[in-house]
Parts: structure tokens; C-alpha cells; sequence
């Protein structure tokens, strides 16, 4: 398992780079909730979302390695960012990406001039690619989560709001693959284990909450959740460990319950963030969590909406 040692490692090696992004409150919020909310706000990070740490740890440790090119294989953030760091290295990058991916992700990815391959539309497919890609220009396949040097460097979240919320009582953080969400555990309960750390998925792509309670990684069929970048089958082999260890609690929240929180913030505070990132407001939001009158910092990891989407995602707050 990676260490908090590990961590500061990779915040060091990415500080150049990204942003350390800025602590938001809203008072609506925090009545809302009947908690002080803090977010942390990764939705204003490079290339609109967290992965950009990571990737940048691992794009980094590589090219030091002497890898000639890099491959990833993602339609969205992870995509994004492996191409963002790859064009500030001046190495090559190609992303893998489904052949239905929207046009906007794509042209994301090109305009950090990485170089776009589609293949079929389900990570199965594009993961094999991807590697076969590495193989042959002698080049590094850049995973999404389940690497210890992209651990490590999501971690870094954790570290900042450390140092930025300094009474926090409790962190919220969305749960997909589990690299965020591992990476920020170790950072907390390695430094302060007397901070709560809480995990929260989608109803219907609940892979990690059935693990947790099955005590083995445990894989679901495809989900259309709205929190596309939530999508995974199962959680990583190496993330996994990590929350089974440091983890307090995962709860799970409704299509219905992410819509609200993605508008409210939309609304209220006026920030677009991806319903993703409104699981864990969701949470909160609807009494999920054991908090009540805490200090609490909820991680809004992304940003990065499809605008024709929006519509879709839009409903009501005036009720609450």
C-alpha cells in the first residue's frame, strides 16, 4: 500500500503544475445540511477535474523511466489529463477512447494535442488497446486509478485540505475506481486518523459498497448512472485494500438525490460541477452521514460537463 510518505513525494513532484484549488462555503449549504460545509473545490483544477494529479505523477515517474510515448484509455477526465501532462513533457500521448464518445470530450483531448484512437465502447476493449499501443512505441500505459504512483498523487487533495481546513471534522468524497478516495484516505488517517473519511457511490453503480460488504472485491454489470465518471465495474485491487483499512463508512445516494445537489450548487453558489461530484453533496444533503453540526469538506472532483447535458440534469431547489 502506498504511505502518507509517498504522498508528500508526489506533491512535490507535481507542485509546478497544478493548482492548489480554493476551499468554497455557501451558508445555504451548510443550513441544508445542518453542517459547516467546505468544498474543495477540483472543478477549478487544470483540465477541470483531480485527475490531473495523478497523471502527473505517473507522466512524470514514466518519461523519468524513459518512456518514449503514453497511451491511456478514457473518454473523459482521466483522458484529458494524461494528455495535458504528456504535452507539457513534450512526449507523445495517445488516449483510446470509445467510438461513441461525445464530441466535446474529444476535442478536449486534441486540444492538448493528444492523439485520439477510438475502439469499441466498453473499457474491455479500449484497456487491451491501449497497452498494445505502449508495447509497440515503446511507451507507458497510464491507468486510471489502480496504480500506486496515481494514488499517490490524488492523495495530494488530501494533504491540501489539511493545511486549509485546519478543525475539519469530517471529508465526503466521491467513489469511483477508488484512486481519489484511497489517495486522500492515506494522506488523513496516516496524518490525523481522528478525521472522518466517508465514501459515497451511486445506487446503481454500487461496486465498491458491495465489495466493502461482501469483503471482496465484487464486480457489477454497466450502469447509465448520470455520474458517468463513477462507472466502474469494480474497485481497484490496489485502491481496495486501502479502503477496507482507513474507511469509516460508504453510503449510497439516488439519481434523484444527485440531480437536486447538482442543480442546488449550480443555483445557489453558482458553480457548474459534475454529478459526480454532487454524490457526496448528495449525501449530506439527504442526512445520509452520522454529522451534525460538524466541520465537514466535501471534494467537488470535477467539472467537466457536457453542456448539452445540462438540461437533463436540471431540476427544481425552491422545495427545499
Amino acid at each position: 500500500m502506498i504511505t502518507v510518505q509517498d504522498i508528500h513525494a508526489a506533491k512535490a513532484a507535481i507542485s509546478e503544475i497544478i493548482h492548489t484549488t480554493p476551499i468554497l462555503q455557501s451558508e445555504q449549504l451548510s443550513r441544508l445540511c445542518n453542517n459547516q460545509i467546505f468544498l474543495k473545490s477540483e472543478h477549478l483544477q487544470k483540465t477541470g477535474s483531480f485527475k490531473i494529479r495523478g497523471a502527473t505523477n505517473k507522466v512524470k515517474h514514466a518519461v523519468q523511466e524513459g518512456a518514449q510515448s503514453i497511451t491511456a484509455a478514457s473518454s473523459g477526465n482521466h483522458g484529458q489529463a494524461v494528455a495535458y501532462i504528456a504535452n507539457q513533457l513534450d512526449v507523445p500521448a495517445t488516449i483510446v477512447i470509445p467510438t461513441d464518445a461525445s464530441q466535446c470530450k474529444v476535442e478536449a483531448i486534441q486540444a492538448y494535442n493528444g492523439k485520439i484512437e477510438m475502439c469499441g465502447t466498453t473499457s474491455a476493449e479500449r484497456i487491451p488497446r491501449a497497452k498494445q499501443l505502449a508495447e509497440k512505441q515503446t511507451g507507458v500505459y497510464i491507468p486510471p486509478y489502480d496504480d500506486p504512483y496515481i494514488m499517490a498523487g490524488q492523495g495530494t487533495v488530501g494533504l491540501e485540505i489539511l493545511e486549509q481546513v485546519k478543525d475539519a471534522d469530517a471529508i465526503v468524497v466521491p467513489v469511483g475506481g477508488g484512486g481519489l478516495i484511497s489517495g486522500i484516505l492515506t494522506a488523513i488517517k496516516e496524518t490525523n486518523p481522528g478525521i472522518k473519511v466517508y465514501g459515497v457511490e451511486p445506487k446503481i453503480a454500487n461496486d465498491t459498497y458491495l465489495s466493502l460488504n461482501n469483503n471482496k472485491i465484487t464486480a457489477i454489470p454497466a450502469t447509465s448512472t448520470i455520474a458517468d465518471g463513477l462507472r466502474t465495474s469494480q474497485p481497484g485491487d490496489l485502491t481496495f485494500p486501502v479502503l477496507q483499512k482507513y474507511l469509516d463508512d460508504l453510503v449510497l445516494v439516488s439519481e434523484d438525490e444527485i440531480r437536486f445537489a447538482f442543480s442546488f450548487v449550480m443555483e445557489r453558489m453558482k458553480q457548474l460541477i459534475e454529478p459526480s461530484s454532487a454524490v457526496a453533496i448528495a449525501a449530506l444533503i439527504n442526512n445520509r452521514l452520522p454529522l451534525a453540526n460538524k466541520t465537514v469538506v466535501t471534494v467537488v472532483s470535477g467539472g467537466n460537463v457536457d453542456i448539452s447535458r445540462i438540461g437533463e440534469l436540471i431540476v427544481p431547489t425552491n422545495h427545499q
